[in-house]
C-alpha cells in the first residue's frame, strides 16, 4: 500500500510539473506571436509590471518602455525563430526559459538580422504566468 501511495503522489507530481512546462511554453509562444504581430495588448498581459527587459546592445526597458515600442509601430519584428528551448522549475512559480533566435527586425528602415540567445525569468502573478525578466546576448 505504501508503495502505491508513493507512485500516486510522484505520479502527481510529474503530471503537475508537465503542465507547468507546457503552461510556459504556452506562454512563450503566445509573446513570440504577439511580438510579431505588434500586439502591446497582448504582450502587456504576458508581462510583469516590475519588468527588466534586456536588450543585446545593452539598453534595458521596464514595462512601460518596452509596450512603447510596440504601441508606436516603430519597430516591426518580421521574423523571431526560436530553437534549443529549454524550461528550469524553481518551485512552483518561477521559471527560466533559455533558447536562441534567429530575427529580423525592420527599424528606421533597416533590416536588422538578429542571431541571439536569450533568457527569460517567468513567475506566476495573478494566477498567470508573466515574464519579469529577460536578457539577450548576440551570438558569434
Amino acid at each position: 500500500m505504501r508503495y502505491i501511495l508513493i507512485l500516486c503522489l510522484s505520479l502527481g507530481s510529474h503530471l503537475a510539473f508537465a503542465q507547468s512546462q507546457a503552461e510556459v511554453l504556452t506562454a512563450v509562444e503566445r509573446m513570440r506571436q504577439a511580438m510579431l504581430a505588434e500586439d502591446a495588448e497582448t504582450l502587456a498581459k504576458l508581462t510583469s509590471k516590475d519588468l527588466s527587459y534586456g536588450h543585446s546592445a545593452g539598453t534595458i526597458e521596464n514595462q512601460e518602455q518596452f509596450l512603447a515600442e510596440f504601441a508606436s509601430k516603430n519597430v516591426d519584428y518580421q521574423r523571431w525563430d526560436m530553437s534549443g528551448l529549454e524550461v528550469r522549475f524553481y518551485g512552483k512559480e518561477l521559471a527560466i526559459v533559455r533558447h536562441e533566435v534567429i530575427g529580423e527586425i525592420l527599424s528606421n528602415g533597416n533590416l536588422n538580422t538578429l542571431n541571439l540567445g536569450l533568457m527569460m525569468v517567468w513567475v506566476i502573478e495573478d494566477g498567470k504566468w508573466k515574464l519579469l525578466a529577460r536578457q539577450s546576448f548576440r551570438k558569434p
